[in-house]
């Protein structure tokens, strides 16, 4: 797969952004487990060149994560252009546009996916991007703002025509927010359309290695991004690779592989974060690894309240001993969502 110059393996996988989840230590297990691309946090346009302590950090990016995108959105041209030009400063591998997000605060302004209200505003604010920074730019968007206007067809091509590397697609509607199922057949078409020569990765509801395979082979994607399925589990790159290769499943992650893991991803994000920063942003990802467990609930509270860092490793030995035994079924975590 080849996004301008960069060249990904076929049939790539990528961790979709996810506003405090793709932190750099949780980018940082999804590498390990195969990630082929990843990237950062969606970044506002308007927090970036106002010098915001938030947005600027989430530049940081390191070499173990490469590589990565740097995903800005906004909703006013010139401040898009800017951050694009402050983002292209940090040495990310491409500069991702954000037309995707849904959610109010940020849709209800005209930026994320509101901009597919606005196609000609899109358009010319991906152009003026696009001319602006010697990166390559990409852009992640929806279906359409509601069942009845569903103009990701017409967004693809224009978007194309002013000269993004590539389009990542959400199979939903705006109006759908993350309910009911993704629909890929329109993601399909634009794939499959002759006038489309930009490789189209395809997002939503991928949860398994059955469906990842069954998407590539039924729309003939060049790539797949995964959002809520790696919350609590960021093997699934691993699971998805293992089986396009052969065929198998691989078994789920027992207990004591899970601690190992919780305890790696801890000790990143401690590094990073620091103390306060790296126990409270670990507590999410704590819940889930171990979510499913048997009279868990104790154990749980002790682990996602604990301040003290000895007392967490402890904790987290105490579930390999306990429940170490446990057989994981392949039941998916019940995840958060993306924004």
């Amino acid at each position: 797969m080849q996004i301008a110059d960069l060249t990904l393996p076929d049939k790539a996988l990528f961790l979709a952004p996810m506003e405090d989840v793709t932190d750099p230590s949780f980018r940082y297990i999804c590498k390990e487990y195969g990630a082929d691309m990843m990237y950062t946090e969606f970044i506002s346009s308007d927090g970036l060149i106002r010098d915001g302590a938030k947005s600027v950090k989430k530049l940081d990016i390191y070499d173990y994560e490469r590589p990565i995108g740097i995903q800005i959105y906004g909703h006013e041209i010139e401040p898009m252009v800017q951050a694009a030009l402050r983002a292209e400063e940090a040495a990310p591998e491409l500069i991702d546009i954000n037309f995707g997000c849904p959610v109010k605060k940020i849709a209800g302004r005209g930026a994320g996916s509101g901009m597919m209200k606005d196609v000609p505003r899109m358009v010319e604010m991906t152009r003026r991007i696009v001319e602006a920074v010697k990166l390559p730019v990409t852009v992640k968007t929806r279906l359409g703002w509601d069942d009845e206007n569903k103009n990701i067809e017409e967004i693809a091509l224009r978007l194309q025509d002013v000269g993004i590397s590539a389009l990542t697609i959400h199979g939903r509607t705006r109006a759908q927010m993350y309910k009911g199922e993704a629909d890929w057949t329109l993601i399909g078409k634009i794939k499959n359309n002759p006038h489309i020569s930009i490789p189209i990765i395809g997002n939503g509801d991928i949860d398994s290695p059955e469906k990842a395979a069954l998407m590539f082979d039924r729309y003939g994607v060049d790539g797949i991004m995964i959002g809520r399925a790696t919350f609590g589990r960021p093997w699934i790159f691993k699971e998805i690779k293992h089986f396009l290769n052969t065929g198998e499943i691989l078994p789920q992650p027992s207990v004591c592989e899970r601690v190992e893991l919780a305890k790696r991803h801890f000790a990143k994000s401690l590094e990073i974060k620091g103390e306060k920063v790296g126990i409270f942003e670990m507590r999410r990802h704590f819940s889930c690894y171990f979510k499913g467990l048997p009279s868990f609930k104790e154990t749980r509270m002790k682990l996602v309240t604990s301040t003290d860092i000895t007392e967490i490793y402890e904790t987290l030995d105490f579930i390999g001993e306990k429940w170490g035994d446990t057989d994981f079924s392949r039941e998916i975590p019940e995840n958060i969502m993306a924004k």
